[in-house]
């Protein structure tokens, strides 16, 4: 370049327009080496910021959902400054954008990305979000049938399992050990050892994790390839494998194979950490299995681990067969068992609608004596309308025999369901406590007709109780009735 070029240039990238040279002749003391080194800076500080510019413009577009203009954007980042600071970055999500935008070839198309990057940004490269995409691309490829990605998957999920090299650590404690001390002491056991080796411990919902991003992969695979894979992972004992195990029991239970419930079965059986069995035995709800409900049952009969009783409860409520139901209803009369786990087992019962589980609960309030559980019947039987509960939930209502507490239950879960107003209305000359008529006019004000109106009405304008007829007036101030307006205005001008 010659010297006029030169000057010419660096009052391009220098800014000031009355600098700028107006003839050719250059200026005779501006050294040529001086301006050449002022342009690289100059010219350097373009790219970055234009770069700049463009990867944030691309990160915008990414935010914003639009993959396909994202994936072009970050493209053009690497194609014009392969150099700069942005292009590794803006490889990696180019890929990404494209992978979110799904279909077989852009899936291909990321994958070629990510093999760019790989060989031009190893820096880049060795991050594990990368190896976690990579991961997740060759899992939908595997899915739709692409081989090198299906063994690709097999292999990075088997090394999770530890099918490759899988003997354990002196460092790790034996199995036998950890079913002696418990499920507590295994959980503190495997914080101490992870501490003490700096281990990087995955949770079952890091889905960035390239370990969990592998076990995820495998949920696109046919279960004759998944499970014996699912399975190893499941077996292992380190201390850093207990997230691995979790997400493995879900994704086992996405199975349904024959082997799935052995597999289920002999994890909520065995596994050293109690939150592995809790979810195996919660997946067992999803098992029609017969023998899902014997382990079902011999847990609720045998373990004294609430969390593990409470998952049971949630299974056999999902089993369709009779039996389920039965061990419910038993298991809410065992005296000695704790309140919350009772609770539970009413709760289920009123999310089944039966004949037999609605006369079992009625006859199982009169027999109560404990108005917490009462008070979870009441619920239960409030979500099975239609079959005389509207009206058994009354007749508690006005018995004077049960606790004002309960009764007011009883009336705002009437009111909550099909009792019409035209019965409710009527009630309320025939409560005689203060209590329960304020808990009327709750109700009334719950429903959003002209007949409750009326009645808040008439309570504002006649009832002798002050304290009643304020209630009243303060529930008809959230109502959007015409009549309320003058009702008020017509209160404040008295």
């Amino acid at each position: 370049m010659k010297l006029t070029g030169l000057i010419v240039a660096a009052a391009m990238f220098s800014g000031a327009p009355h600098e700028w040279p107006r003839t050719g002749a250059a200026p005779v003391a501006a050294p040529a080496m001086h301006l050449a080194a002022n342009i690289a800076v100059r010219a350097s500080r373009y790219a970055r910021d234009s770069a700049d510019v463009l990867y944030r413009e691309a990160r915008e577009a990414l935010s914003r959902g639009e993959y396909a203009r994202a994936a072009n954007l970050f493209g053009r980042v690497v194609e014009r400054f392969p150099k700069s600071e942005y292009a590794g970055e803006s490889l990696y999500y180019q890929a990404f954008a494209m992978y979110r935008s799904g279909g077989t070839e852009k899936l291909k198309d990321a994958r070629t990305l990510l093999a760019r990057l790989q060989k031009k940004y190893p820096h880049v490269a060795r991050r594990g979000d990368v190896a976690t995409l990579r991961t997740r691309i060759c899992g939908e490829l595997a899915r739709q049938g692409d081989a090198p990605c299906a063994a690709e998957v097999s292999e990075a999920a088997a090394s999770v399992g530890g099918i490759v090299g899988n003997a354990l650590s002196s460092a790790q404690a034996p199995l036998g050990a950890l079913g002696a001390t418990g499920a507590g002491a295994s959980r503190a056991s495997g914080r101490t050892a992870a501490t003490a080796r700096g281990a990087n411990c995955p949770a079952e919902n890091d889905e960035d994790d390239e370990r969990i991003a592998a076990l995820n992969a495998l949920l696109q695979m046919d279960a004759a390839r998944a499970l014996p894979i699912l399975s190893k992972v499941l077996d292992r004992r380190d201390a850093c494998s207990a997230g691995l195990r979790r997400k493995a029991v879900f994704l086992v239970s996405q199975k349904r194979t024959p082997e799935t419930a052995d597999i289920l079965l002999r994890i909520a059986r065995n596994d050293p950490d109690q939150e592995v069995r809790e979810q195996a035995v919660f997946w067992l709800s999803q098992v029609s299995d017969e023998r899902a409900v014997d382990m079902l049952q011999e847990i609720l009969r045998t373990s004294r681990e609430e969390g593990l009783q409470n998952k049971a409860l949630f299974a056999l409520s999902q089993h369709r067969s009779g039996r389920g139901a039965a061990i419910l209803r038993e298991f809410a009369t065992r005296d000695g068992t704790s309140d919350e786990l009772r609770g539970q087992a009413i709760f289920w019962l009123g999310q089944r609608r039966s004949p037999e589980n609605t006369e079992f609960l009625r006859s199982l309030y009169s027999r109560l004596r404990n108005d917490e559980l009462k008070d979870k019947i009441l619920f239960s039987l409030s979500q099975q309308r239609g079959v005389g509960n509207d009206q058994w939930l009354m007749d508690i209502a006005i018995n004077p025999a049960e606790t004002i507490e309960l009764r007011k239950k009883a009336l705002f879960w009437a009111g909550q369901g099909g009792v019409s107003l035209d019965r409710l209305v009527p009630f309320y000359s025939r409560m005689k406590e203060t209590e329960m008529r304020d808990q009327m006019i709750f109700v009334f004000s719950q429903r959003n007709s002209p007949a409750a109106v009326d009645k808040l009405l008439d309570i504002a304008k006649n009832d002798p109780n002050p304290e009643l007829r304020k209630k009243a007036i303060f529930w008809l101030g959230q109502s959007r009735d015409p009549r309320v307006q003058q009702f008020l205005l017509d209160l404040i001008n008295r």
